[in-house]
């Protein structure tokens, strides 16, 4: 025991605030000497569990599929356990914490009482690498005299068995626990309780969890009072004592996953076959909560899915099957029951009751609900107009990027649930108006870190759990996640920390790519992925890979350059503006005809990519983009553009003053589009743009449409050079029908609103500039010759404000701006 003296004159809060440092520096310099030492921090605290997975049977990294040839191995369900460990504390408790980890995901109780409320914790990771902890503050759980702690223990990405469906199959081992709880008493004395062989274990009455297959609970095998003092667990088995582990415990900063919110079912009914389905209105990613009052024995067994077939069935066909929560009633009363370890991507519930043979009274469910489930990273962004499609388009994509935040961006949250890297740079921009992502996006990027191979290759998926092949391991569009998103967060967020960590990862990668050209050229990857042709999506279809590759790499290249510059690092950024300059000239040389400024097939992408970009030549940019406006046109304003081109093309379109025409390609819903999704019914967007029913009907990987409400229609976006937002533009763009739009955006340095009113021949502009920042109003082309009135909060004119050709500076502040022809 470690003794502290404190005096008595501090106020109690101020006192239980000092204990608690205390406590957490004494938990971090506090170093084991022990053999089995695990990392600094955890002192005498054992990784612990139920039983040991032989070395023989674990699968990492993973295997693709139903890994139905690796014989013996992941056949077995792993017990998912439950830990407990009694305490007793002597004298008045000044101040407790905890700080545990669970692989994969663990549920803490202190004296029968669940602590917080995080869902899947702690977040993923590749575990040979890294391993997260959470800390939690637990004084008014602990009490003098007896105490316990429990702990369930389910298996996440750390153990995928072979039962129902699933993406692929891993296996790290079976579930293991680690913790370390420090009490500091009011004596001055400070206790620890540890995760060690002092610990019992016994199987938990969850049967069954998979985060592919779904979670199975028997309340006939529930123990009543198990994480109380004084309960009865001669039955149990001491905690088996495993190694440690080779990956160090670090503390988890990002959001934890919560759930967000709940939904009633809208409708019950009949299937044409029968089946008793509820339909909840909405697709998102989530879990159900079950009330339900019957047998003891009797089962309820809940299948999810996003879609209904012609009968009202559900098939699972899009989001993978089989996936199933099914619980067993105990017999006592009204019962509820959620899942702890698993999630799916759903709308709709399939529920069966299958009664005992002996059974009285039938079973009944009383009460079933769809609970959300998402990274709780807060809200930053807001916005609506006077347009009913294309608010609806904004709930539509804003589902597809919910649903999708968890540990990792995923690409659906159902059939894959993996981290693909395309979409966090492509989507970043529109999700971070709508969201805090810095600690997402800088876990994201310890995620690339820790998944690049030895050759410098970022795999397309982050953590790498499972190597896929060809272009779905190495795909230049995918990979360049580990250039462009710490360059991002730093522009976002200031962030220029995760540039000087991300850098050698950056570089590693980029040289990399400079191996796989030929000629300075890269022809490998998936390409411009559903993009709208004359075949299924898949690979690009109207885009050459070549050109995708190769001016990703290029963009790669000046970004790496730029780092480079801002490190002072002369050599490197010579050698890449020098690389950049090679592969500029062989791609004008392969796909740039400047004899007609035609890009390659002349498709949508070929076009945007090439002009964002600025591969093609400088003086043949206003030839270009007429070009890609007249193959809009005259393609009746059609979408191509897929997963990797519609990004570029939406900024190309509205950085270029042509706003008009993303309006027009997207204010209908005649042909596959957002409008054509929501006219089939969907809730949240789609994988394809045809909202077809045999992939995902929740994807965010297309959305790119969201930031174009903020910085086109809004008109909020950074000025040139600004860093975190300490340079604004606010330049609203009014196209179409639309004639009100209000928006708001939470930048670093505080709230940016843009709302604007067209009425007749009057436009009024209301926004707000926060502190530190300079912004630079642009008014409408067509008003810039209007009379122009700025006014302040309380409608005084504000002095010093020059209007000239609708263009003002202004600083922080509320303004009215009112325009009158």
């Amino acid at each position: 025991m470690l003794q502290l003296r404190k005096g008595s004159t501090l106020p109690e809060r101020i006192r239980k605030i000092f204990w608690f440092l205390v406590a957490s520096v004494i938990i971090i310099s506090c170093k084991d000497s022990g053999e089995n030492y695990i990392t600094e921090g955890w002192g005498n605290a054992r990784w612990i569990a139920f039983e040991q997975l032989p070395d023989s049977m674990l699968i990492i990294p993973g295997v693709h599929g139903s890994g139905d040839h690796l014989g013996r191995k992941g056949v077995k369900r792993s017990t998912v356990p439950m830990f407990r460990r009694e305490f007793t504390i002597h004298d008045p408790v000044e101040s407790a914490s905890i700080q545990i980890s669970g692989l994969g995901h663990y549920e803490l109780l202190v004296n029968n009482t669940r602590v917080g409320d995080r869902f899947l914790s702690p977040g993923w990771t590749l575990y040979q690498k890294r391993i997260l902890y959470n800390s939690y503050d637990i004084t008014d759980y602990i009490k003098e005299g007896g105490n316990a702690v429990g702990i369930l223990v389910g298996n996440g990405f750390y153990n995928i068995n072979r039962e129902r469906y699933r993406k692929l199959v891993i296996a790290y081992g079976y579930p293991r626990l680690i913790f370390r709880i420090s009490v500091v008493l009011k004596s001055g004395t400070v206790k620890y309780i540890v995760s060690d062989a002092g610990c019992k274990v016994t199987p938990s009455p969850v049967t069954f969890s998979s985060i592919y297959g779904g979670e199975d609970y028997d309340a006939t095998l529930e123990q009543e009072g198990w994480c109380s003092f004084g309960f009865d667990d001669s039955a149990w088995q001491r905690a088996v004592v495993l190694d440690h582990t080779t990956a160090g415990l670090e503390p988890e900063t990002d959001y934890p996953l919560r759930v967000m919110q709940e939904f009633e079912p809208r409708k019950v009914s009949t299937s044409g076959t029968g089946r008793t389905i509820y339909d909840f209105g909405q697709n998102a990613s989530g879990i159900i909560s079950l009330k339900v009052k019957g047998n003891r024995g009797a089962h309820i067994r809940i299948r999810p899915d996003e879609l209904i077939n012609e009968k009202g069935d559900i098939t699972q066909r899009s989001g993978g099957g089989p996936y199933e929560f099914n619980y067993t009633l105990k017999g006592e009363g009204i019962e509820e029951w959620r899942p702890r370890f698993t999630y799916y991507g759903f709308r709709y519930a399939d529920v069966e009751i299958i009664d005992p043979a002996d059974a009285g009274e039938p079973t009944e469910v009383l009460g079933l609900k769809m609970l959300h489930t998402r990274n709780s990273s807060p809200t930053v962004g807001s916005f609506s107009c006077s347009d009913t499609l294309f608010n609806r388009i904004f709930e539509l994509i804003n589902w597809g990027i919910k649903s999708n935040l968890a540990s990792v961006t995923t690409d659906c949250p159902h059939r894959e649930k993996l981290g693909w890297l395309e979409q966090t740079y492509l989507m970043g921009p529109s999700i971070h108006f709508n969201y805090d992502i810095q600690a997402l996006y800088d876990k994201i990027v310890t995620d690339m870190t820790d998944s690049q191979l030895e050759n410098g290759l970022i795999p397309d998926i982050a953590p790498e759990y499972v190597p896929f092949e060809g272009g779905f391991r190495d795909s230049p569009e995918w990979g360049s996640a580990a250039v462009i998103i710490p360059w991002q967060l730093y522009k976002w967020y200031g962030n220029r920390d995760v540039l000087t960590r991300a850098y050698p990862m950056m570089k590693r990668y980029v040289e990399y790519l400079h191996e796989k050209t030929r000629d300075h050229i890269l022809d490998h990857g998936l390409g411009d992925w559903f993009d709208l042709g004359p075949r299924p999506p898949g690979p690009a279809q109207l885009t050459p890979k070549a050109l995708t590759a190769t001016s990703i790499y290029y963009y790669d290249l000046l970004i790496v350059a730029r780092t480079a510059d801002m490190l002072q690092l002369p050599g490197d950024y010579q050698r890449y503006i020098e690389r950049a300059a090679r592969v500029k000239a062989a791609f004008q040389s392969a796909f740039y005809h400047p004899e007609t400024a035609v890009c390659a097939t002349g498709s949508q992408t070929s076009y945007a990519m090439s002009l964002y970009t600025g591969i093609i030549p400088e003086k043949d940019k206003k030839r270009v983009l007429r070009n890609l406006i007249y193959s809009i046109v005259h393609n009746d304003y059609r979408l191509t553009a897929g997963d990797i081109g519609y990004h570029f093309l939406v900024r190309v379109l509205s950085e270029n003053g042509r706003s008009d025409i993303l309006y027009k390609m997207n204010c209908r819903s005649d042909r596959p589009g957002y409008g054509y999704q929501l006219q089939k019914g969907a809730t949240a967007l789609t994988e394809s743009w045809a909202a077809l029913t045999r992939v995902s009907n929740n994807h965010m990987m297309l959305g790119h449409l969201m930031e174009w409400f903020f910085t086109g229609l809004g008109g909020i976006y950074q000025d040139t050079g600004s860093v975190a937002y300490n340079k604004i533009i606010i330049a609203p763009k009014p196209v179409g029908d639309i004639n009100r739009v209000s928006c708001s955006f939470n930048a670093p340095p505080g709230m940016i609103t843009s709302a604007w009113e067209l009425e007749e021949n009057i436009f009024t502009l209301d926004i707000t500039v926060p502190g530190k920042t300079i912004a630079k109003i642009i008014l409408p082309k067509d008003f810039r010759r209007a009379t122009i009135e700025v006014t302040g909060l309380s409608g005084e004119a504000v002095a010093g404000t020059e209007v000239k050709d609708g263009i003002c500076m202004v600083e922080p502040g509320t303004y009215k701006i009112i325009a009158k022809l």
